[in-house]
């Protein structure tokens, strides 16, 4: 996947957790080797010293359909339909595909 269409799949997921839930949400990728690993988490001004709060956990876990959220929020590898799976997520449906298992 080029830079190009990771940017897509950033605006896709950000759009649409945005619109479903009314809130901003922060949708960021890595940097150097992981510069292809998504991040997704609460903004800077609602969490405390990157730590995301447990209303934004619970409110991310739900509109993701996730059994859990960490308070560093969601890793979204680049491989094995992972970025597919959070698009899927993050509109509201069911996943199509499922990536690799992440650690979050």
């Amino acid at each position: 996947m080029d830079y190009f269409e990771r940017d897509d799949v950033i605006r896709q997921i950000k759009t649409a957790l945005e619109s479903r839930s009314g809130k901003k949400w922060r949708v960021t990728h890595g940097r150097g080797t992981a510069s292809y690993w998504l991040r997704i988490t609460a903004p800077p001004k609602r969490c405390d010293r990157g730590v995301v709060s447990p209303e934004d956990q619970e409110e991310l876990r739900q509109l993701l359909g996730k059994e859990q959220i960490g308070s560093q929020g969601v890793s979204v590898p680049d491989q094995d339909g992972s970025y597919q799976e959070f698009i899927d997520r993050a509109e509201g449906r069911e996943p199509s595909v499922r990536g690799a298992p992440n650690w979050d």
